[in-house]
């Protein structure tokens, strides 16, 4: 019997939640996830020591403020380090746009052209990048404009059925629910244990799921932010897991048979009439966890996000 990692890639796509290049081509999925905590830690290791000295240099031979060079500095190392991981990976690599634009649908868009054109000097098209957004109502107008544009999005710090709902609506080709946030949320408001089938996290993934397979949408179910190989099991044959290597590791060494939870039986209803702005807040607003912890975690992002750009700064 083969180790269950090997058994969960022949029905799910496994990506890779890290900035690591070696634990990237340890593992080999098919995609790789980025994150500007995950750049964060990345820019500490070795092999980006000089990436980001290049980007600083690219930065000031191309703007001329200090806050222009500081921006696209900051962009120049998260695509080169999407530049580096997509040489290891035969699929996409997501890249995500400053937390800061959350709220702002046109620099949202402007953000993700800028990534797309410093990709394309790199010789990387929009075939093997996603842009990675924050499920607010604003960057899910920019996601649904971008898509229309042929430039396909990864839409993050999703918690609730009404941001799956939206995202699917907007054509928006991938989302990323997160699992263990949720549960993190659950286990401090109740002081509950769970099992990996009560997870309030895995609970609401198996939902999603079933929703966009019932109803005939397309876009993508990609779990992501496992706190442990019990929440990543029990979403087995979802579209795809972003798992991060110390968990993918812990898989790779054990032994049994995977059951998988998950299966795409086709649709079997009609979609419902799109949400529109007041229902999708209103269903957050609902939502303390939804609610509590998208704003967390656009909050934990730019607070990374800031700390890249004062080592950048450093070296401008």
């Amino acid at each position: 019997m083969s180790d269950l990692l090997t058994q969960l890639k022949a029905v799910t796509t496994v990506v890779v939640d890290s900035g690591d290049l070696t634990a990237i081509e340890q593992f080999r999925p098919v995609d790789a996830t980025t994150n500007p905590s995950l750049l964060l830690n990345a820019s500490q290791l070795e092999f980006a020591k000089p990436v980001l000295a290049g980007a600083v240099a690219y930065a000031k031979s191309k703007a001329s403020s200090a806050e222009a060079q500081l921006s696209l500095a900051s962009d120049k190392f998260a695509v080169d380090i999407g530049t580096a991981i997509s040489k290891l990976v035969p699929g996409r690599v997501s890249t995500e746009v400053d937390a800061r634009l959350s709220f702002d649908t046109d620099a949202t868009i402007a953000k993700a052209h800028q990534l797309v054109a410093l990709y394309k000097e790199n010789g990387i098209g929009t075939d093997r990048i996603l842009i990675k957004i924050a499920s607010t109502w604003e960057g899910i107008q920019a996601a649904r404009q971008l898509e229309q544009e042929g430039i396909q999005c990864n839409l993050t710090l999703l918690f609730h059925m009404a941001q799956a709902r939206a995202c699917a609506e907007a054509g928006v080709y991938l989302i990323s629910p997160f699992v263990g946030r949720i549960l993190d949320w659950y286990k401090a408001s109740t002081g509950q244990d769970y099992t990996s089938d009560t997870d309030p996290g895995v609970v609401s993934v198996r939902e999603i799921y079933r929703f966009y397979k019932q109803h005939g949408f397309k876009t993508v179910v990609m779990g992501a932010s496992f706190r442990n190989v019990g929440e990543v099991l029990a979403l087995a044959g979802c579209d795809r897991l972003t798992i991060s290597p110390g968990l993918l590791a812990e898989l790779s060494q054990q032994q049994g048979e995977l059951t998988v939870h998950l299966t795409d039986t086709g649709a079997t209803r009609s979609a419902p009439e799109q949400l529109n702005q007041s229902q999708f807040r209103w269903a957050l607003n609902e939502d303390a966890m939804a609610t509590e912890k998208l704003a967390e975690g656009i909050r934990k992002f730019a607070v990374d996000q800031r700390k890249l750009e004062q080592l950048i700064q450093q070296a401008l």
